[in-house]
């Protein structure tokens, strides 16, 4: 029984269940900026260049989760060039501006963060070439960088009035977790889900990935330590791995039942809680 992901195993589009969609949908079409691919009832898809990255449920019946608890620290979505990256930094700047949060050089990666009108983290970011970064021992090499995100939409925007490109296509590069123990999580998402451990930051944190990137997910207890069960509330409702074949499901399939982790399985993708109630589905790449 194999017991690691696939090395091409990806992101996938996350789940947001929102409280109000019209907004929601004009915040991340109008600011961030993605397109709206689908809109069918409660359920709209946005992404770019074609690709899902979000998925925005209205659910009105339910409430924003108390402080401390477990569920999403942010979705990272990843931009090709540092060109993109800036379109989309200026048009939140321009349209949102109260929504950016920080911005940090982690030396495998730019960095620039906001919240959406509802909490939810969101991360925009470009990756430097992977013969830039640095691993020891095992660990990535990863930092928090003082970066100027004026400097850089200077050296990056000739005009930074222009639209942005939302035609070239961005995806989520990772999705970063509030959990309540992190030892309990290397148990789930390495042992038995079968990721890989790329940096453990002090305790506090843990980043895995498939395949050697960086990170595919983080969970941390910065705000969540000690963190139980999630209730149900807004705010994330899924998050998505994608995997390169039929075969990688059957033994994804194989390895969490073995660990004795309740799996759904409908035949073409299989849907499972880490400890935390958050909702991972895994189906197959495109």
């Amino acid at each position: 029984m194999s017991d690691k992901l696939a090395a091409a195993t990806h992101m996938g589009a996350v789940t947001l269940k929102v409280g109000d969609l019209d907004a929601m949908i004009r915040y991340y079409t109008e600011a961030v900026p993605l397109q709206l691919l689908s809109h069918a009832g409660p359920t709209a898809t946005l992404g770019r260049g074609g690709v899902p990255v979000l998925v925005l449920v209205h659910t009105p019946e339910l409430r924003h989760a108390a402080s401390g608890q477990a569920g999403l620290y942010h979705t990272a979505i990843l931009f090709e060039t540092e060109t993109a990256l800036a379109s989309a930094v200026a048009s939140v700047a321009r349209r949102a501006p109260g929504t950016f949060t920080g911005s940090a050089d982690h030396l495998v990666s730019k960095a620039f963060y906001f919240t959406d009108p509802e909490g939810n983290g969101v991360e925009l970011y470009w990756d430097r070439a992977r013969t830039q970064w640095s691993w020891t021992h095992g660990q990535v090499e990863m930092d928090t960088l003082f970066l100027d995100p004026n400097q850089f939409l200077r050296e990056h925007l000739s005009d930074p009035s222009t639209e942005p490109d939302s035609i070239r296509a961005a995806r989520v590069g990772h999705v970063h977790l509030s959990v309540g123990d992190v030892s309990i999580a290397r148990d789930f998402y390495v042992d038995r889900l079968g990721f890989d451990a790329t940096l453990d930051f002090h305790g506090s944190a843990l980043f895995v990935s498939a395949g050697g990137y960086h990170h595919h997910m983080a969970m941390n207890v910065w705000n969540s330590r000690g963190a139980g069960r999630r209730q149900p509330a807004l705010g994330l409702g899924e998050v998505n791995l994608l995997v390169p074949s039929r075969d990688d499901l059957g033994a994804l399939d194989e390895r969490m039942r073995h660990h004795g982790v309740d799996v759904a399985d409908d035949g073409a993708t299989l849907t499972f809680e880490d400890p935390w109630a958050n909702s991972i589905r895994v189906a197959l790449a495109a």
